[in-house]
């Protein structure tokens, strides 16, 4: 990945940072793009700084971007900003979200419009804003960090997802991957791709950890650096031969990975 400029939105911590981290292994500048800036300032362990300097330790280059995308005047400066600092951007991932988990009639109409704004209109206001200028070079990468909970139930019966409580992230991540099989369609033979990744299996993020501390039982966890594999096998194909591809990290890469009634729950 010499030579290219990546965004990476909630590179922070968790998912977000083991791309960035990877990309940049691989030569890429990074645009690191989350609230967190310093230590510190977060409840949560990891910041913008951390992974900018972990970074630049190994050589890599890596520009620390401070923004709240549940903001839409925060959205509107981070592709400018991230080409000010690093250069044109040819790779987006939209990795940044959040979820609060409960039944879905009793939602609170704030938490509905955070989990919305951050993972539905902040990914389609980035991709307007990135596009038009990987169209006019010839590629572009964009990635948008999906789940298994985005999939619609099997039933009735509905064993599995009777306590699921992610009726309104599940909304976020099926509006997610139908922005990218509808953007890949636009934008096919444009040198443009643009797919989907989610996980395969449980990611202990930091994020996760605060709402799930515990691995629920007879829950698969994936192997550590697995989602950062795959969006790199992704984002390193050929502009536009890979492309409104909604994949999964472990089955992406061929890894064995057991078979069981999670793989068609919404635990992931």
């Amino acid at each position: 990945m010499d030579g290219r400029v990546v965004i990476v939105t909630g590179a922070s911590r968790g998912i977000g940072q083991r791309i960035a981290e990877r990309f940049a292994a691989e030569g890429a500048a990074v645009a690191l793009v989350a609230r967190t800036a310093a230590p510190g300032t977060s409840a949560l362990p990891g910041s913008l700084d951390e992974v900018r300097e972990r970074i630049r330790a190994k050589g890599g280059r890596a520009a620390a971007l401070r923004a709240d995308l549940t903001a839409p005047e925060d959205i509107e400066t981070i592709v400018a900003r991230a080409e000010d600092a690093l250069g044109p951007v040819d790779t987006l991932v939209n990795n940044a979200g959040v979820n609060f988990y409960g039944p879905a009639l009793d939602v609170p109409a704030r938490r509905y419009a955070v989990m919305f704004q951050m993972m539905v209109h902040a990914p389609f206001r980035l991709c307007q804003l990135a596009v038009p200028g990987m169209v006019q070079r010839g590629r572009g990468w964009i990635l948008n960090i999906t789940s298994k909970q985005g999939r619609h139930p099997l039933g009735p019966p509905y064993p599995d997802w009777a306590s699921d409580g992610c009726v309104p992230y599940g909304m976020c991540k099926a509006a997610l991957d139908r922005l990218t099989t509808g953007l890949a369609a636009e934008v096919h033979g444009s040198g443009v791709s643009v797919n989907s990744l989610g996980t395969s299996g449980l990611v202990m993020t930091p994020g996760v950890a605060v709402v799930s501390p515990h691995t629920p039982e007879n829950v698969p966890v994936e192997d550590d650096g697995a989602m950062a594999e795959a969006a790199l096998g992704l984002c390193r194909a050929a502009p536009g031969s890979v492309t409104g591809r909604i994949a999964y990290s472990m089955e992406f890469l061929g890894r064995p990975f057991p078979e069981g009634p999670w793989a068609l729950s919404s635990t992931f």
